[in-house]
């Protein structure tokens, strides 16, 4: 999909948390493939602004819970 990003996420974790909720019950709920949950979660892929928020709003977090950019 391109090159790594320097992005990091939580999403597996907050999927665990979450009952365990597959890639594909995420996917579903953002309106986004599960394969580009995989890519987000291995940080292959930054999602667009929109989809963050929607992730972030799936686990009734933060954006900064859910994606962290290392600053300088």
């Amino acid at each position: 999909m391109g090159k790594p990003t320097a992005i990091t996420n939580d999403i597996r974790r907050l999927r665990f948390e979450a009952d365990e909720m597959t890639q594909a019950d995420l996917a579903r709920r953002v309106g986004v493939t599960r394969q580009t949950i995989l890519a987000i979660e291995q940080g292959k892929y930054s999602p667009s602004l929109e989809v963050a928020f929607k992730i972030a709003q799936v686990f009734k977090a933060p954006l900064e819970t859910v994606f962290q950019y290392p600053g300088e």
